[in-house]
């Protein structure tokens, strides 16, 4: 994804404390074709690591709707997004899990309905960023009460030092990142391709 990449080197900004500002294209306002084009990058990455038979995209609300919608319009299939809140329009006997949020402080509530995830489901989770991984492992958990099938884990941006990947070693699924900031120094943000190393 060398557009990515671009636009990360152009217009991403360090806010400190690990913070990575890319709303101008990913978080807040969004390039409807780059978006458009990580799914299609997901898509044929996960595809070239054997992974096949993909039922469901789950991704966490809100800022993983974009890309994980992207993938599953490529995929055609159904996209579940863990709820923050809880609707009164869904069924009791819900599926959580408690994730930390890195932007807005304090722990979130991840919520998941039994109705459109089912153990027959083969998942992949994408979101936006892979950092601590500690969001990822708990959207993993909520497809682990599920039953359903973790096939694979894809993430826009890895902050590669903060040592997500690691963390998410034990879950035995392949990792796609479609870009990695190799570290964020004052206004210098390092940020590579993996792709395109291969």
């Amino acid at each position: 994804m060398k557009k990515l990449v671009e636009r990360i080197r152009a217009e991403g900004r360090n806010l400190g404390r690990g913070i990575l500002k890319v709303d101008g294209f990913i978080n807040h306002q969004l390039d409807p074709k780059l978006t458009m084009g990580m799914g299609e990058a997901f898509a044929r990455r996960f595809a070239a690591a054997g992974v096949i038979g993909v039922t469901k995209i789950v991704t966490a609300e809100v800022s993983g709707i974009a890309p994980a919608l992207a993938t599953s319009v490529v995929l055609d299939v159904p996209m579940i997004y863990a709820r923050k809140t809880r609707p009164i329009t869904m069924a009791s006997g819900v599926y959580s899990a408690q994730a930390p949020s890195h932007t807005k402080g304090g722990v979130v509530e991840l919520i998941v309905s039994p109705e459109y995830l089912l153990p027959s489901d083969r998942v992949l989770l994408i979101d936006d960023f892979l950092a601590s991984g500690k969001t990822i492992a708990a959207l993993a958990d909520l497809i682990a009460q599920c039953g359903s099938t973790l096939c694979g884990i894809g993430c826009i941006i890895e902050k590669s030092f903060e040592g997500g990947r690691e963390r998410l070693a034990s879950l035995d699924a392949p990792i796609v990142t479609l870009a990695i900031v190799e570290s964020m120094e004052g206004d210098e943000i390092v940020v590579r391709d993996p792709e395109n190393e291969a």
